[in-house]
């Protein structure tokens, strides 16, 4: 059985500061977050759909976040979407919800009404994160299915879930510890061995497909699971 794990939210804004207060401020609410600063990168993150809720602002460099919210859309991604904006206008907002935005918030903000906000969209976001897709790798959670390039993926359950895992924290490194307690319940019921025995297991039925480099050992972290594009998108080595 699955253990709960922490809510993962995108920041999209290009004011540095921005970003870290809001990292620092969701942090220490619970919750894990990632952060983009131009509409290119946002874009190419968000669409793997492995967030719970993106907090976009609507000026960025090379892609505006309405754009974004677009082509996200468009691309069958319904993750949540708060639109955090100093452009205040009727105009502006009705603009954002018509294209799918599930809220809009004005700058300056309360960052207690934000956070109630991004709680609140959580609530309702329960079946946003159905799909997960990592290039040519997509996880239907609803069906357990795993396909690359349209071919079917089989895996076992706890394979499954050690790869559903990965995939939804894509991008991001999860540790041995975080995932025994995710995928085993309780980490005494199992040792890090046996991640290391189910990863390789995964590994080596992606492989067969042509998708063995989806998931990576980060030797003394953990693993990751990313492509290229995203690893270009968040800095990762």
């Amino acid at each position: 059985m699955l253990c709960p794990v922490k809510p993962r939210v995108l920041v999209v804004d290009d004011e540095v500061g921005v970003r870290r207060a809001l990292e620092r401020g969701l942090s220490a609410e619970g919750m894990e977050v990632v952060t983009a600063a131009d509409g290119p990168t946002a874009l190419r993150v968000a669409l793997t759909g492995a967030f719970d809720v993106v907090l976009l602002d609507i000026m960025l460099p090379g892609l505006s976040g309405y754009r974004v919210l677009q082509r996200m859309r468009a691309d069958g991604v319904r993750t949540p979407v708060l639109m955090v904006s100093a452009k205040d206008g009727e105009i502006d907002q009705a603009d954002g919800l018509d294209l799918g935005a599930d809220g809009y918030l004005v700058k300056p903000f309360s960052f207690v009404v934000l956070v109630a906000q991004v709680r609140a969209l959580l609530r309702r976001g329960g079946g946003a994160r159905r799909k997960l897709t990592l290039g040519n790798l997509v996880i239907d959670r609803g069906l357990r299915e795993v396909s690359w390039a349209g071919l079917d993926v089989s895996l076992s359950p706890r394979e499954y879930a050690v790869l559903d895992v990965l995939a939804s924290r894509a991008g991001s490194v999860v540790t041995k510890d975080e995932l025994l307690r995710t995928v085993w319940g309780d980490e005494q019921a199992a040792t890090r061995n046996a991640v290391e025995v189910y990863v390789g297991y995964l590994r080596r039925k992606l492989d067969a497909v042509g998708a063995g480099e989806v998931v990576r050992t980060i030797r003394g972290h953990g693993y990751i699971a990313s492509t290229p594009d995203l690893d270009n998108a968040l800095g990762n080595r």
